[in-house]
């Protein structure tokens, strides 16, 4: 009934749920499935929507694949992979333990099995940072030995700067163009070496002489050529024996091209001798 401007409905058939309408005729009835409203998504889901996500059916997807008649893949990008940082990254691909393992290697020559041990995953993560540290340590205390021989003496001292970009041009030129060219003599003589490999030997070869140089500053003399000339032929017998049953192959000359790498690896030692640890006041 209606009261003013409101309206009021009868109690009667209120409680409960609204009565079903008859079906007229010309009216069409709509009928729902029955569906769980408590969880997301249903667990019966139909249509088109599905509860595994994905994209459209009918999608374009021309920019996600590659042209057609050409040969380019994602995995492959020709010489232009040499730019990417992906091309180097299995190289850089170890942990503490396999890089504190490989330094162990380094520091007993006599047992000449570091390339089969590091075949099949040699690494530039080591020598990198063994040949940053030589820069900085070789710099610092190839410093403190000559500020040191100036106190003793009390004469007036001065910072060399070129200390630290000749320690750089030294050790990452020796570290990059020694086993490039050891490289290219091996492949002229049909040896089997890989060029990562040698990077990897020639750069942990290196690690010796940051004990050798912390050693260094006991103002010795005598003790000093001592302890150069031990790094430098623990260094050049790790290169050395490691070298040699992949150099056999190479005929008769195969002991002149090790006991050139071998001296070539002493003569490193004493170049560092001579310039950061010659003391002249």
């Amino acid at each position: 009934m209606m009261s003013g401007n409101y309206t009021t409905i009868d109690n009667q058939n209120v409680s409960g749920s609204v009565p079903a309408v008859s079906d007229s005729p010309g009216q069409v009835s709509v009928k729902f499935n029955d569906t769980n409203l408590q969880t997301f998504p249903p667990s019966g889901a139909q249509g088109k929507i599905s509860a595994a996500a994905g994209p459209p059916r009918d999608a374009d997807d021309t920019f996600s694949k590659p042209v057609s008649g050409s040969s380019e893949s994602p995995s492959s990008g020709g010489w232009f992979r040499i730019f990417t940082i992906a091309a180097y990254q299995p190289y850089f691909d170890v942990d503490t333990s396999d890089v504190l393992e490989r330094i162990k290697y380094s520091l007993l020559p006599f047992g000449g099995s570091f390339n089969e041990k590091t075949a099949s995953n040699p690494d530039l993560y080591g020598p990198f940072w063994i040949c940053t540290t030589l820069i900085f340590v070789a710099a610092s205390i190839g410093t403190f030995v000559t500020y040191l021989a100036h106190k003793l003496q009390h004469k007036e001292w001065n910072y060399d700067i070129n200390l630290v970009t000749w320690s750089a041009g030294l050790f990452y030129g020796y570290v990059l163009v020694v086993p490039l060219f050891l490289y290219v003599i091996l492949k002229y003589f049909s040896a089997p070496s890989t060029l990562v490999q040698l990077f990897c030997l020639y750069g942990y070869s290196l690690f010796i002489f940051i004990p050798a140089m912390c050693l260094s500053v006991i103002p010795m003399e005598m003790f000093r050529w001592v302890i150069t000339g031990v790094a430098g032929i623990m260094s050049a017998l790790f290169v050395a024996l490691n070298l040699r049953n992949h150099i056999v192959s190479a005929g008769e000359r195969w002991f002149l091209i090790v006991a050139g790498i071998f001296l070539l690896q002493l003569a490193l030692s004493v170049v560092l001798k001579l310039y950061l640890f010659n003391v002249s006041v």
